[in-house]
């Protein structure tokens, strides 16, 4: 856990009070530790967590997402990120498509984006009518009642960036080829009605931040300060006790069927490096 705040520096093209990247490696790897001891004791108890990643365009969620989960298992943590609805799941109930992919036991749902695009995208975009938001709005804590008193753990959090820096990860998006997949005409229609985004989201939390079901708000400024804050408040709101594990030695290989399994006349590929 960090349990002293890490030190800023300015670094080159990072920003003043931007996080060392030695430093922030080196808590992430502490951090990611606590991730494999929490996965453990979740399929241990059979715990259904759902985590649900919102927050405005840029501000950092696929980042996070990643370092949340690339160094545990895919079998107890789930990414599920939708594409735009069909014609046919425009037709189904609006959370039926999500209800699909929930947790079962022993399991760890993260959802990049969930059924909060009916309180954002789709009312600022008009992709749903004013009356279809109202309605979401209204029945969103309800459901996620039913859903908690279930047995699920729902956890939600909100990503927030500033305008500038919004503004500047737009304009590197813009000039970096490996980044420019990232932009998309909804990123700049995003960018341009900024204000009805924050109007769209302080109404979503004036209507679902409950006490059963609050959300959490990271400040996302600084990329890699927001992802260790945001895995260190993940870990401290999912209850668990280290899974004591068994000493491991690595038994002989059997000698029974012994050959000469040296791989020869295959197409290896070229080692151009």
């Amino acid at each position: 856990m960090l349990t002293d705040r890490p030190e800023a520096d300015p670094g080159e093209g990072e920003g003043a009070g931007k996080l060392k990247r030695k430093v922030y490696e080196r808590e992430l790897r502490k951090l990611q530790v606590a991730l494999c001891h929490m996965q453990e004791a979740v399929k241990r108890d059979g715990a259904r967590i759902i985590v649900v990643f919102e927050g405005r365009d840029a501000a950092g969620k696929g980042g996070t997402i990643k370092a949340i989960t690339e160094r545990v298992s895919p079998r107890v943590f789930r990414v599920v990120a939708l594409p735009a609805p069909s014609d046919r799941q425009k037709t189904q109930m609006f959370l039926q498509r999500y209800i699909e992919h929930f947790p079962a036991a022993g399991e760890i749902v993260i959802f990049d984006r969930s059924w909060y695009n009916r309180a954002g995208v789709e009312r600022v975009m008009g992709f749903c009518s004013k009356a279809e938001s109202r309605r979401f709005l209204d029945l969103c804590p309800r459901v996620e009642h039913f859903m908690i008193d279930g047995g699920i753990q729902l956890i939600k959090f909100w990503l927030e960036v500033g305008k500038q820096e919004q503004k500047r990860r737009f304009e590197a998006r813009i000039e970096d080829p490996l980044r420019q997949w990232k932009l998309s005409p909804m990123d700049l229609e995003s960018y341009r009605r900024w204000y009805d985004y924050s109007k769209a989201r302080d109404e979503m939390f004036a209507a679902t931040d409950t006490d059963e079901a609050p959300w959490h708000v990271v400040r996302s400024d600084d990329k890699r300060r927001a992802r260790l804050n945001c895995i260190a408040h993940l870990l401290n709101l999912i209850p668990h006790k280290a899974v004591k594990r068994e000493p491991v030695t690595l038994p002989k290989r059997s000698k029974d069927e012994a050959y000469d399994d040296t791989l020869r006349n295959r197409r290896f590929v070229p080692e151009v490096y």
